[in-house]
């Protein structure tokens, strides 16, 4: 180290992500719900921050639990998809299995129930609520995920477990706490907006709590912390779900076509995961993660199907 400088001081840190505006402003509809949350702020967004203290530069050391994962379980009756359920179980098994000591998940509940709301009157949009006729619906709402974020950001600052708490979230109902950590400790807050939208801003007053905010992520961030295929451990492996690969339709017929030339679904895998001559070198699962990749996959096995149906063996 040279006369004169510093070495950079570690700040000891945990991440606090809100699960369901992470979802919504990260992941929905695209294919990188397999998300590594530990790899990703491990080594994504905290390495891109510059902190200091003090005029002296810091780096994020990672506390065990450095990853707070607040979230709640799916209604299966309220589900959009038939796999929701399911699927959200594997990734929360996934998370637990792959970074056990290091990701918390933390559980809050959803509650599904009947009442009476104003509806938009069509022929009048600007009419006030209170004018409005009533009619009965269904809502769903996340409880406790947020307070529960709060709490353990409060927690951990106040009782001087942390040096840095980095907050993943966009929703206002968070402010109090960073007001609060702000006021009462010397712990730095940053805040990160889970969002892949430019133009989506940072809440106001969020962001005027916090030592420093990151205005979104990228998709080249998710895709570069992506969880394994298969998590092993446990009395069976963990599987991404087939409906949070790529274009999850072209995905399933890819799927079909391979299984039914290789025997089984594992053998199918076998073959996307291997390098193939016939597809440049590229492994079929590299290539999947596009439309014009999958297209490409799919159109080498039907010709390949239809050229040597009735020779045993499979793709090369």
């Amino acid at each position: 180290m040279q006369r004169g400088k510093m070495a950079p001081s570690a700040l000891r840190t945990r991440v606090y992500v809100d699960g369901y505006n992470f979802y919504y402003g990260c992941l929905k509809g695209t294919c990188y719900k397999w998300l590594d949350l530990f790899q990703l702020f491990s080594q994504q967004v905290l390495p891109s921050i510059l902190v200091q203290r003090a005029g002296v530069p810091c780096r994020s050391e990672l506390l065990p639990e450095a990853i707070q994962y607040f979230t709640a379980r799916i209604i299966e009756t309220a589900a959009k998809a038939a796999d929701s359920v399911s699927s959200q179980a594997r990734y929360h098994s996934a998370l637990r299995k792959l970074h056990d000591g290091r990701i918390r998940i933390v559980e809050g509940y959803y509650s599904l129930t009947k009442v009476r709301m104003p509806r938009i009157d069509e022929a009048c949009p600007g009419r006030w609520p209170r004018d409005c006729d009533r009619v009965p619906v269904w809502k769903l709402e996340e409880k406790q995920s947020d307070v529960n974020l709060a709490l353990h950001a409060y927690h951990d600052a106040a009782s001087d477990q942390i040096d840095q708490a980095v907050i993943v979230s966009n929703d206002t109902d968070l402010m109090p706490a960073l007001r609060m950590i702000r006021a009462h400790t010397k712990v730095i807050v940053g805040l990160v907006i889970p969002t892949l939208d430019r133009q989506r801003l940072p809440n106001a007053d969020l962001a005027a709590h916090c030592h420093w905010v990151r205005r979104h992520l990228t998709v080249e961030e998710l895709a570069a912390s992506q969880l394994p295929r298969v998590i092993h451990g446990g009395k069976k492996p963990t599987v991404k779900p087939d409906s949070w690969h790529a274009h999850p339709e072209l995905f399933e017929e890819a799927l079909q076509l391979a299984t039914a030339v290789r025997g089984s679904r594992s053998a199918a895998f076998q073959w996307f995961d291997a390098p193939s001559p016939y597809l440049g070198g590229q492994t079929p699962i590299s290539l999947m993660t596009t439309e014009a990749g999958l297209r490409q996959v799919i159109a080498y096995m039907r010709t390949w199907t239809a050229e040597r149906s009735r020779c045993l063996g499979g793709p090369d």
